[in-house]
């Protein structure tokens, strides 16, 4: 299984190499196919929406109920440059006010309507989807930083789905080890001390 280091509560872990990092989404067929098939996301993905992308493969499973949800059928592994992240991660802001981040409400407010990237951070889950201690980042991308994930971040695209369905075969066969021996290996993310200090929420 994937290890927190000790003591860190808000902590980005990915799987990643030396020029990209793992991310995921899930989406209809009709979007996921032919993003799959082509290596890029096909017209008829919204670019004027925000897209949230995750780091975490378990917190896409509960997201997305083991690619059982409705118009999440097709969960993608999407290789983007870690430049690229970076870069969102330097110009992102928290999702909501925290008081111990933000000066004021009106402060948070601002950089919210500034910012191409959004922070939120979830309970990582287990195996069986059940929350930990542990803080999961979710990364939300709008304008500008939407238009440089599709068109500049990425590198590559990969169907999921039969891991995601595997996975969720074995724990529901009561074979954990199995299961988790398909669980993408993720580290902690080199740097994110510079990279996300401020963008860490009060303890909740």
């Amino acid at each position: 299984m994937n290890a927190t280091s000790p003591h860190v509560r808000h902590e980005i872990r990915a799987r990643y190499t030396e020029s990209t990092v793992t991310v995921y989404q899930a989406y209809p067929p009709e979007i996921g196919l032919p993003a799959a098939r082509d290596g890029r996301f096909p017209a008829g993905w919204k670019r004027d929406r925000m897209t949230w992308i995750k780091p975490s493969f378990l917190w896409m499973m509960y997201r997305c109920g083991w690619a059982t949800k409705p118009g999440q059928e097709v969960v993608l592994a999407l290789e983007i440059d870690r430049s690229g992240f970076e870069w969102a991660l330097r110009h992102a802001c928290l999702s909501s006010y925290e008081s111990g981040v933000h000066a004021d409400q009106a402060a948070w407010k601002r950089e919210l309507r500034q910012a191409p990237a959004r922070v939120q951070w979830d309970p990582e889950r287990d195996l069986r989807l059940q929350p930990l201690l542990h803080r999961s980042l979710q990364l939300g991308l709008s304008g500008e930083a939407v238009r440089l994930y599709a068109d500049e971040w990425l590198a590559s695209v990969t169907d999921v789905t039969p891991v995601a369905r595997k996975v969720r075969e074995l724990v529901a066969a009561g074979d954990d080890e199995s299961a988790a021996g398909l669980v993408p290996a993720e580290r902690a993310y080199p740097g994110q001390e510079r990279l996300a200090t401020r963008l860490v929420a009060t303890p909740s």
